[in-house]
C-alpha cells in the first residue's frame, strides 16, 4: 500500500499560517537589520506526518550587514552578548527561529543533520534566487555520510529504547524511530543524503509488503490524531525496528568523507556579505 495523500494532506500548510510566517520573516528582517535567504518547515509537518493539532516550526538562515561582523567589540544590549541565533517567542502555533549565515556555515562545515535537513525541506517558506540555491550545493559538497548515518541511529535506538518497550506506545514515537532508522538504510544504499519527507523513504525503502502496510495505517491515525494520542503496541512495526537497530548497530558502514574545503565557506560568506554592503 503505496501513499495516495496529495502533499497538501501529506505536508499541509494552511495560507494564514503561511502568511503568519512570511510576516513574521519580514517582522524579524525590519527588527534586525538581516536578510533571510532561506526560510522553511521542520518538524513534524516537514516530515510529513503532523496531527491536526501539531505546530508549525519555521527554521531560517540569515545574514546580517557586512559591518555587523567587523567590529572590535560584540555590540551588546545590556545583559545580552551578540548571538548568532534569532528566535520569536513561542505561541501556541508559531515556533520561529532561525541561525546568522556564519553559524550555519561553521555547522555545515560539520555536515549537521538538522541544517542538511532544512535545506532538503519539502516546504520552503523563503529563498534566496542565488544564496539558497548555491548554500544547497556547499551541503551537499559538505555531506558526512558516516556522521549523519551515527546520527540517525543514535536517535533511532534512543527512542526505542524510551519510548517502543511498552504494550502502549506513543503514536508519534514510531514514527520518531522510524524515520531515522530508514534514513540510515538510505544512507547505506545512496550517495545522496537522506530526504526529508519521510514518504520519500518508504517509496525507496519499503515500497511495498505488510511492513509498509503498517506503517501506512499508522500515517493514517497519527494525521487524524492528537500529538499525545497513544496506542497498542504493533508486533510489525516493533519487530522490523528491533532487528534492524540490531543489525546497524553491530558494524558501521564503509562510507565516503566529504569532497569541500573550508575556504570555499569562507568564499562564499565573503561573496554574500560584499552583496549586503
Amino acid at each position: 500500500m503505496s501513499e495516495a495523500a496529495g502533499s497538501d494532506t501529506i505536508h499541509p500548510i494552511a495560507p494564514e499560517k503561511r502568511q503568519a510566517v512570511l510576516a513574521a520573516l519580514e517582522g524579524i528582517e525590519r527588527t534586525h537589520d538581516v536578510r533571510v535567504l532561506f526560510a522553511c518547515e521542520s518538524g513534524s509537518r516537514g516530515w510529513g506526518f503532523s496531527s491536526p493539532d501539531s505546530d508549525y516550526d519555521a527554521r531560517f538562515v540569515y545574514v546580517h550587514q557586512r559591518d555587523w561582523y567587523l567590529t572590535v567589540n560584540e555590540r551588546t544590549r545590556p545583559g545580552q552578548p551578540q548571538r548568532d541565533v534569532i528566535e520569536l517567542p513561542i505561541d501556541a502555533e508559531l515556533d520561529v527561529s532561525g541561525w546568522d549565515l556564519r553559524k550555519a556555515l561553521r555547522l555545515l562545515s560539520k555536515s549537521n543533520p538538522t541544517l542538511n535537513e532544512w535545506l532538503r525541506s519539502p516546504i520552503v517558506y523563503r529563498g534566496d534566487d542565488v544564496w539558497a540555491k548555491e548554500l544547497k550545493q556547499l551541503a551537499e559538497r559538505f555531506y558526512s555520510p558516516t556522521g549523519a548515518w551515527y546520527h540517525y541511529l543514535s536517535m533511532a535506538k534512543g527512542t526505542f529504547r524510551v519510548y517502543l518497550r511498552r504494550e502502549r506506545v506513543s503514536i508519534k514515537k514510531y514514527l520518531y524511530a522510524l524515520r531515522p532508522a530508514l534514513a540510515c538504510l538510505w544512507i547505506q544504499q545512496s550517495t545522496e543524503p537522506p530526504p526529508m519527507a519521510f514518504e520519500e523513504l518508504l517509496e525507496r525503502l519499503l515500497p511495498t509488503g505488510p511492513l509498509r502496510d503498517a506503517i501506512d495505517r499508522l500515517l493514517e491515525v497519527k494525521r487524524r490524531s492528537a500529538e499525545v494520542a497513544d496506542g497498542p503496541r504493533i508486533p510489525e512495526i516493533s519487530d522490523f525496528l528491533e532487528k534492524t537497530l540490531a543489525e546497524l548497530d553491530t558494524a558501521s558502514p564503509k562510507l565516503s568523507g566529504t569532497i569541500g574545503h573550508p575556504d570555499e565557506l569562507d568564499a562564499f560568506l565573503r561573496r554574500v556579505l560584499s552583496a549586503q554592503s
